[in-house]
Formats: structure tokens, C-alpha cells, sequence
């Protein structure tokens, strides 16, 4: 059992951790208070600056007040971290076990039909719309179809009341074509004539 049963299983294991991590900030600074006093004690006026031993031993016991300082926030951070996911996995745990039981299968299968009932609906606006959008093209296209009927209508009129005017636009246009050939003629020949002169 106590290879299947979790580190952080209980709250006794956390008042354990909280209790050490405590102890150990204390002793901590205890240390750093002894740190302190040792500077104090090499920056005093009766012992000689140049005794390199002494500030040896100082930077020695700092370096190790440090690296105490580091593996402990390190070890307390990886401590939290494994505990945070413990407790994601519990409520993933539980969040299982409520949907493999029965009501949470019956929520389940409840928020299946409600999200079908939704898409459902969202289907029966967009095919509502989709007709208005028919319907009014076809009332657009009626209307511009009556349009041109009346337009045509009123052509036919009034090529019918008018054929004067149709017989002198027919004749407009002959005599426009007939003078344009004939001044294509006049150029024509008096380019050959040109021609002609300029090569004898």
C-alpha cells in the first residue's frame, strides 16, 4: 500500500513541510545574522586588514550561506510544484469519477442534446434568412423585369408613331457612309497620282 498511496496525501504531510520550511528560514537566518557579525568583526578597527585567512574563511562561510539560501528556495519551489499537481490530479481524478458515475453521464448526455438543440436552431435562422434573401431577389428581379417590358414598350411605341423619323436616320447613316466613301476615294486617288509623280 504505501507504493500506491501519494506523497502528499494528507494535511499532516503539509504541516510537516510548512513546519521544517519555517525551522529552516529561521536557522537561515541565524546563519546570515552570524555572517553579519563575522563582517563586523573583520571591518572593526582592532584586527588587521590584511589578514587574508580571516576574510578567506568569510567568503568561504558566505559562498556556503548562499548555496544553503539557493537549495533550499529550490528544493521548497519543487516541493510546491509537486504538490500543485497532486492537487490537479485529485480534482482531474474526481472530475472522472462524477462523469463515469450516473448523473454525470446524464449531464453529459444533457449538454450533448441542449448543444444540439442549439445547433439546430442557429441552422433553422441561417435557412429563415437565406429565404428572406431569395424572396427579395426575386421581388428585385420582378421589378426590374417590369421595368424593362415598359421601356421596351415604349420603343415599340415610338418607332410605331414615328417611322418618318426611322426612314430619315436610315437615310442619315447612307448618305454618312456614302460621303465617307467618297472621300476615301478622293484620298486614295490622289495618293496614287502622288505616288505616280514622285516616282517619274
Amino acid at each position: 500500500s504505501s507504493d500506491t498511496t501519494p506523497l502528499l496525501n494528507g494535511s499532516s504531510q503539509d504541516r510537516m513541510f510548512e513546519t521544517m520550511a519555517v525551522e529552516i528560514e529561521q536557522l537561515l537566518g541565524k546563519l546570515t545574522g552570524i555572517n553579519d557579525k563575522m563582517a563586523e568583526y573583520t571591518n572593526s578597527a582592532g584586527v588587521p586588514s590584511l589578514n587574508a585567512a580571516l576574510m578567506h574563511t568569510l567568503q568561504r562561510h558566505r559562498d556556503i550561506l548562499q548555496d544553503y539560501t539557493h537549495e533550499f528556495h529550490k528544493t521548497k519551489a519543487n516541493f510546491l510544484a509537486i504538490r500543485e499537481r497532486e492537487n490537479l490530479l485529485g480534482s482531474v481524478r474526481k472530475d472522472i469519477e462524477s462523469y463515469k458515475s450516473g448523473s454525470g453521464v446524464n449531464n453529459r448526455r444533457t449538454e450533448l442534446f441542449l448543444k444540439e438543440h442549439e445547433h439546430l436552431r442557429n441552422s433553422d435562422r441561417l435557412i429563415e434568412e437565406t429565404i428572406s434573401i431569395a424572396m427579395a431577389t426575386k421581388e428585385n428581379m420582378t421589378s426590374q423585369r417590369g421595368m424593362l417590358k415598359s421601356i421596351q414598350s415604349k420603343m415599340n411605341t415610338l418607332a410605331n408613331r414615328f417611322p418618318a423619323v426611322n426612314s430619315l436616320i436610315q437615310r442619315i447613316n447612307l448618305r454618312k457612309r456614302r460621303d465617307s466613301l467618297i472621300l476615301g476615294s478622293v484620298i486614295g486617288i490622289c495618293t496614287i497620282l502622288l505616288l505616280l509623280y514622285a516616282f517619274h
